[in-house]
């Protein structure tokens, strides 16, 4: 687009110099002026090579980075060494796509075999010039414009079909982004599709491959929806613990969990209510034992018999009056005030006794 704008400028300029009326010359210039502002309008920016942490209005990826500085990923970078599958370019889908590509994601692959139509422009992805475009073209046109860093590959194609499962299946295989790779070429699929047979040929593509992906849907009041993480050999697959019923941001999030290794991945998520599998449980379960640490005694050798006890002890030794040799009870022990008094039977004062004292008060008397 940016070569016929040039060109468009060019053409204008050598009518402008043919025309002998002035007044002519500037309806040309009119149209010049809004060439030039289309062209500003669709200029791309051009390509970063490394993400910087520099707080700065230029940095496209400056907010993004301060997850880095904030130490919830150890490396923000790393996002760039990752490929993403994404099934379905439709409204979960194609949102889902903007937000990976600026987020910075190294490399997406994108399927879908329908066209975009007016009736799509509820969606907040797709613009009335693109009508009439396959989606995924449509998509790849957005997206470079939004993040030119960022790997896009088109695959307009229905998996259903026979040629397009194996399609599909040799797109995910292809190393060429990162050689070095295990597994498959792609970290991460993602279905974004809308009907049952398809999420079923991603389920058997993704098992046959050994590879992670996520389930996603919206119910169809496009109010509440679900996210299930399905790992073949750790997990039910999708034909045997089909969905109940994926919000695009909540899917995304996930994503960026699972790629970049922070938070915890959720395993399932309906209606917004986290349901914890058995084995999620029983691994915080663990962690929090492995937490719990017993209590050091801080002084083991006491020389002093210092101790605190509970006053509510009945077995409690801090009141046996036992001290250290050399050392003694220079006031009385607050124990002896607890004591009990006497009973009248130890107390009472013989008979005798208070005869003798009754005569020896009458002899003072006397005198």
């Amino acid at each position: 687009m940016e070569a016929e704008l040039k060109g468009l400028l060019s053409d204008l300029q050598s009518l402008k110099d043919s025309l002998p009326d002035p007044s002519h010359r500037n309806s040309v210039d009119k149209i010049r002026a809004r060439l030039e502002h289309l062209k500003l309008g669709n200029a791309q920016r051009s390509k970063i090579k490394d993400m910087s942490a520099e707080v700065v209005d230029s940095n496209p990826y400056s907010r993004l980075m301060a997850l880095q500085r904030m130490g919830i990923v150890d490396n923000y970078e790393r996002i760039r060494e990752f490929s993403v599958a994404i099934v379905g370019i439709g409204g979960v889908g194609s949102v889902a796509a903007e937000m990976l590509t600026r987020c910075g994601i190294g490399r997406l692959l994108l399927y879908d075999y329908d066209k975009v139509e007016l009736a799509n422009m509820n969606r907040l992805f797709f613009r009335p010039e693109q009508v009439g475009m396959t989606k995924t073209d449509a998509a790849v046109q957005t997206l470079s414009d939004i993040n030119p860093d960022v790997v896009l590959e088109s695959y307009t194609l229905n998996i259903a079909t026979v040629q397009g499962f194996e399609t599909f299946m040799s797109s995910l295989k292809n190393k060429s982004f990162r050689p070095d790779k295990e597994g498959t070429g792609v970290d991460l699929v993602l279905s974004c599709v809308d009907n049952y047979e398809a999420r079923m040929v991603v389920n058997q593509a993704c098992n046959e491959l050994n590879q992670t992906w996520m389930e996603s849907g919206v119910s169809e009041n496009a109010v509440s929806g679900h996210i299930q993480l399905l790992v073949p050999g750790e997990t039910a697959c999708f034909a045997c613990a089909p969905p109940l019923g994926v919000v695009a941001g909540l899917l995304v999030q996930n994503t960026l969990k699972y790629l970049l290794k922070f938070g915890n991945v959720t395993p399932y998520l309906k209606e917004y209510i986290l349901a914890k599998p058995a084995r999620v449980a029983a691994a915080r379960a663990k962690m929090e034992a492995e937490a719990f640490v017993e209590p050091e005694c801080l002084h083991a050798d006491n020389e002093w018999n210092i101790s605190v006890v509970d006053d509510s002890d009945p077995h409690s030794n801090a009141s046996s009056g036992a001290l250290p040799e050399g050392l003694v009870h220079e006031l009385p022990s607050a124990d002896e005030f607890q004591k009990p008094p006497a009973s009248a039977e130890t107390t009472a004062t013989p008979i005798d006794d208070l005869e003798d004292l009754r005569r020896q008060l009458d002899a003072l008397n006397a005198d």
